[in-house]
């Protein structure tokens, strides 16, 4: 007869069942553990390099104006006013807009670029911040389990 199996029934045992039930409450508290290191490791990389870039908001962005850019939000903003400068120097043209010959492209070209760099943190800040909220999530999880099993042997006890 198997360990993890109750004689003629099939159902698994109380002891293999809390035995599982441990092991993965263990595994999804390392597991969280490991992705909150990681989400944090990405955030202050993402971080340091934007604010090695030394890029700080104008005095006439919608907020944070005469901060360095290094964080998701100081990011977003610096984005948002480099669309309105691009556009201020195209007449409220796109790109896409402005003649093949017309010099302005190359500006609107530049200012695409560097808005799709700055989402892009954004982006990763997200990202981070998602890996730390599950492996929170995990961790919440996992000691639930854990509680479950002890809970349950408990009760056999």
């Amino acid at each position: 007869m198997s360990e993890t199996h109750e004689r003629g029934t099939g159902a698994p045992d109380a002891a293999g069942a809390l035995r599982s039930s441990r092991v993965a409450g263990t595994l999804a508290m390392v597991g969280g553990l490991v992705l909150i290191l990681v989400g944090i490791v990405v955030w202050v990389m993402v971080a340091m390099q934007l604010r090695a870039e030394n890029i700080v908001v104008p005095d006439d962005a919608m907020a944070f104006q005469g901060q360095v850019v290094s964080g998701p939000l100081t990011a977003f903003v610096q984005a948002d006013i480099i669309q309105h400068h691009a556009l201020e120097a195209s007449g409220g043209k796109t790109y896409a807009e402005l003649a093949q010959d017309d010099p302005v492209r190359a500006t609107m070209m530049n200012a695409s670029f560097l808005r799709a760099s700055l989402f892009t943190s954004v982006v990763s800040f997200g990202v981070a911040a998602f890996a730390i909220g599950t492996g929170v999530l995990a961790i919440i999880l996992g000691w639930g389990l854990r509680r479950l099993a002890a809970a349950r042997a408990a009760l056999q006890a």
